[in-house]
């Protein structure tokens, strides 16, 4: 490897330009931005002048034939993951895809495979695991702070957040909608808290009430004649260890907050809520809040990518695997399921 890791980016849309890009540059000392690709030639050619990335493709195969790379950053809608994961790994390349790990179980498996046959990192962009309250609390459960926790919420709510931009209300593309976009980043950092314990079983339903109309949209207009996908989700998971997860996610619904992203913990010892961060706990005979102040002021897509950066040099591994990649995949596919069929999916 050279003296700089030598990095390829797939897609240059919002998520490549405003988190993958922008915080490879804050760690330019130790990372070249070598080359972009995009379906899309004019789009990647602009992001390339943009941040001066000195080679443009139409792609992935024609990025991985040209100039060396040790590593890539996946930012392309849902469907298109697993196949440039995949290209990526097999050339080579450690891969930083962003969320969800892919459209199917199947193809998150296949991912996995991939990079273990290859030999290199394969982790996901859930960036809230890299907040400064989860790396926080992450400490906290692990010294047993909480006990054993038997019990979460993962909450993903939007009043009226349906995204007027991208393909998001696309399910060929992205193959569902807040749920596995949104609902999936509350739903991983529930499950790493938890310490990723083994699903058994799941109950879903998805409902599409309000995307289908045009209505007030405080994250722009949609296309709501072509809204192919949910506008929310509920579910419930549970877990080997008997351990139990309650799930909200919504685009569109009518609640108080138009952004609500959170995850609460229940253990025998103690109770958190993340966002912000209070710990509840019981203590000489007293019942207390635990708030923890002046933590780092570090954003979660910076520490993400200097993680990863970290990691392909030689550092400590990412914390998100391919194999929690497919636990969380199941969860998800098998909250579909259950939602079209109306039955509990056991896992």
């Amino acid at each position: 490897m050279a003296d700089k890791l030598r990095v390829g980016i797939v897609g240059a849309g919002g998520i490549a330009q405003h988190a993958h890009i922008p915080n490879y540059l804050k760690v330019s000392d130790r990372v070249e931005i070598v080359s972009i690709c995009d379906v899309v030639l004019d789009m990647a050619k602009k992001t390339a002048e943009k941040f001066d990335i000195p080679n443009v493709f139409s792609s992935v195969d024609e990025m991985l034939a040209g100039p060396e790379l040790d590593a890539v950053s996946i930012c392309t809608p849902n469907k298109f993951h697993k196949d440039a994961s995949i290209a990526a790994l097999r050339a080579g390349c450690h891969v930083l895809c962003e969320k969800p790990p892919a459209m199917s179980v199947a193809e998150a498996e296949e991912m996995a495979n991939a990079a273990k046959e290859a030999g290199k990192y394969l982790t996901f962009g859930f960036h809230y695991r890299h907040s400064k309250e989860v790396d926080t609390l992450k400490r906290f459960v692990e010294a047993g702070e909480l006990g054993d926790i038997y019990a979460a919420t993962a909450i993903a709510m939007r009043r009226r957040g349906i995204p007027g931009w991208g393909v998001f209300t696309n399910k060929a593309l992205q193959g569902g909608g807040p749920l596995i976009d949104i609902g999936c980043h509350m739903l991983d950092t529930a499950l790493y808290l938890m310490g990723y314990p083994e699903p058994t079983m799941v109950l879903g339903a998805t409902y599409q009430e309000l995307g289908t109309r045009k209505g007030v949209g405080l994250l722009g207009d949609w296309d709501y004649q072509n809204f192919s996908v949910e506008d929310m989700a509920r579910g419930f998971v549970k877990f080997a260890n008997g351990a139990t997860l309650v799930i909200e996610s919504a685009f569109a619904a009518n609640v108080q907050l138009n952004d609500e992203m959170n995850v609460k913990l229940m253990g025998k010892e103690g109770g958190a809520n993340v966002f912000p961060l209070t710990i509840y706990q019981e203590r000489h005979g007293a019942l207390v809040d635990v708030s923890p102040v002046y933590l780092p002021d570090v954003s979660a897509y910076e520490r993400e990518i200097k993680r990863f950066v970290d990691a392909c040099l030689g550092g400590e591994p990412p914390i998100s695997t391919p194999e929690q990649g497919v636990k969380l995949q199941r969860i998800i596919n098998g909250l579909y399921q259950s939602a079209e069929t109306g039955e509990t999916v056991k896992l």
